[in-house]
């Protein structure tokens, strides 16, 4: 095999691969609940956790029901993320503020929409505001645009939530997750 050759199928390796690295991580860390709204780009994940007989996946009608999910997780004793796309980050602000009255360890991985060859105009505003409201409501912010970098940063936003209780969210970017089609 050519070096070209070899290199690219590393990279797409590495690309379908990253979703198998986020749910190793969350199984490290002891992730039971998994509430999540349905989403394309966490398909891979999604599936992951719902053959998984310790973690629970839990289908959403709205995002902000999952940040109180997490609450009642905690308080029940186990660890949870929260799946998301970013459209769904403008239906939390309110909830988010459990994060800090409760100061218990909350991660969400958010894939993002509005960002790379977005086609849906609606799609960019929340898209382009995600990392803002997140910060004023408190939550760390990490991001991944590669698949490169999906488990360092994953691993790291893990640590940071369990352990140090520091509110954090995952931003996988749409150009790692790529980006929706419109077809007729």
């Amino acid at each position: 095999m050519h070096a070209r050759t070899e290199a690219a199928a590393e990279m797409a390796e590495t690309a379908s691969s990253w979703p198998e690295e986020i749910f190793a991580i969350l199984q490290r860390f002891d992730v039971r609940q998994v509430p999540y709204v349905p989403d394309a780009g966490h398909s891979q994940l999604i599936d992951r956790v719902l053959g998984a007989p310790a973690m629970r996946a839990v289908p959403l009608t709205t995002e902000e029901e999952g940040v109180a999910l997490l609450a009642g997780a905690w308080a029940g004793g186990q660890r949870g993320v929260l799946l998301m796309q970013s459209s769904g980050v403008g239906n939390c602000v309110n909830m988010l503020s459990l994060t800090q009255i409760f100061r218990f360890p909350f991660l969400t991985l958010v894939t993002m929409r509005g960002e790379w060859g977005e086609f849906n105009p609606w799609q960019v505003p929340m898209g382009s505001s995600t990392s803002g409201v997140f910060e004023l409501s408190g939550i760390k912010v990490l991001r991944a645009s590669h698949a490169s970098e999906v488990r360092e940063v994953v691993e790291a936003a893990a640590g940071q939530a369990y352990n140090a209780c520091t509110p954090t969210a995952v931003l996988l970017s749409q150009r790692l997750i790529g980006a929706k089609v419109f077809t007729k």
